[in-house]
């Protein structure tokens, strides 16, 4: 077995095959190999080479995600693939852990992704993030005090502006964003019937605000509103203006809740349409799935970033890592395990040692993230996850890090 970048010359076919094997993409569909070649070769990609093939690959792009004002340099896992014939040999984890090693080497503070399940990534020191809200509503529903402008129509040839747009949205705590176009052209080729409506008002013909859509069912729905860009709120109810419009013949959307915005309270008579749909193929209803999850890189440029209001905690942090156990002894980061001592507070600061006389907190790296990112206060963490202390630092740490809830805002 070798491992090595991928080469589009020589493992295109190979990786393609893999991706047709788990569903990633369509047999014969020229936009899903066109987008894959794209992916692979943009992104860093990694294969592993079984018999002279590949039968394993894994690729990560850099980007940034917010921490309250600071924006940190993120890796992003975009995929992880094992071709059937290649299951139970641990050479997803391998690349996977070589992989967030090259980039935390480079300089990434935190790394994401998304999961296929629980659990799996936890054996690379990833924790899970909050809920997003999927909610499914009839747009004809949608109740806002603005009528939208004819928008812009928008397709995947459009990439560029929309990959801007989505750079310069209104973004908050834990939002993120790839650097790389690929993140959103491969996107828009992936799309079934995809289409978006925008409107291009920036100072140069920018696009300002839009809605990105895919579905199999293009009279009546659903739609699939995968992605949203906004600069203000105002913009924000004119895409929900748009909906409204839509909902002459489309009959459901299915679109994830912004951050900060609850968007029950802009539909007429939730519980009532969730009655009349139940159990239809357009049931309106809300879906809570946590399904991304998030990593620390670097432990003392993420504690800085917390700029903190109220009291002060200090303490001596004792932090495990599983993912040096997947890296070679010689490699040049191997995780963030060890001892430190933190501050959380108004000016936060953490470096290896410990002090005497400071309270302990145990954790893995994957709940430290958790707490640190905001996910859950230390008490809950310290029910359901490896994280331990005395009651008197897990109620002073959940008095210091009330921070706003964490949404990336870019599914990878």
């Amino acid at each position: 077995m070798e491992i090595r970048n991928y080469n589009p010359e020589t493992d295109f076919d190979g990786v393609a095959r893999i991706w047709r094997e788990i569903g990633w993409i369509e047999s014969g569909n020229e936009n899903h190999e066109k987008a894959l070649g794209l992916f692979a070769e943009q992104y860093d990609s990694l294969v592993a080479i079984v018999d002279g093939s590949p039968e394993c690959f894994v690729s990560t792009g850099m980007g940034s995600m917010r921490y309250l004002m600071q924006d940190l340099p993120l890796s992003v896992v975009t995929a992880v693939n094992t071709s059937h014939v290649a299951r139970r040999q641990g050479l997803a984890r391998k690349l996977t852990a070589q992989a967030i090693a090259k980039d935390a080497g480079a300089g990434a503070v935190v790394s994401a992704l998304g999961m296929f399940d629980q659990g799996y990534y936890n054996r690379l020191g990833f924790g899970t993030g909050t809920y997003e809200y999927w909610h499914s509503i009839d747009p004809a529903s949608v109740r806002v005090p603005v009528t939208p402008r004819p928008p812009k129509r928008l397709g995947a040839d459009d990439w560029q502006a929309i990959h801007r747009s989505r750079h310069n949205r209104l973004r908050g705590h834990g939002s993120c964003v790839l650097d790389a176009g690929v993140a959103t052209e491969a996107e828009l080729l992936w799309a079934d019937n995809g289409f978006g409506l925008g409107y291009p008002d920036g100072p140069n013909g920018e696009l300002t605000h839009l809605i990105w859509f895919s579905t199999k069912a293009m009279e009546f729905g659903p739609l699939n509103a995968w992605f949203i860009t906004y600069q203000t709120t105002e913009q924000f109810l004119e895409l929900m203006g748009l909906l409204v419009h839509l909902g002459d013949n489309v009959q459901l959307v299915r679109m994830r809740e912004p951050a900060d915005i609850q968007l029950q309270d802009l539909i007429h008579q939730p519980f009532r349409r969730r009655r009349m749909t139940e159990k239809s193929e357009y049931e309106n209803r809300v879906r809570a799935t946590a399904y991304w999850q998030m990593r620390i890189c670097d432990v003392k440029a993420s504690v800085a970033a917390a700029k903190l209001r109220g009291e002060t905690v200090r303490f001596n942090l004792k932090l495990t890592d599983p993912i040096a156990a997947e890296l070679d002894e010689d490699a040049g980061w191997r995780g963030v395990g060890g001892d430190y001592v933190v501050t959380f507070g108004p000016e936060s600061s953490a470096a290896r040692g410990s002090e005497a006389g400071l309270p302990i907190l145990e954790a893995s790296v994957g709940a430290f993230t958790r707490l640190w990112l905001g996910v859950r206060p230390a008490t809950g963490l310290a029910v359901t996850d490896n994280l331990r202390g005395s009651a008197e630092l897990l109620t002073a740490l959940d008095r210091v890090l009330r921070l706003p809830t964490p949404k990336p805002d870019w599914d990878f």
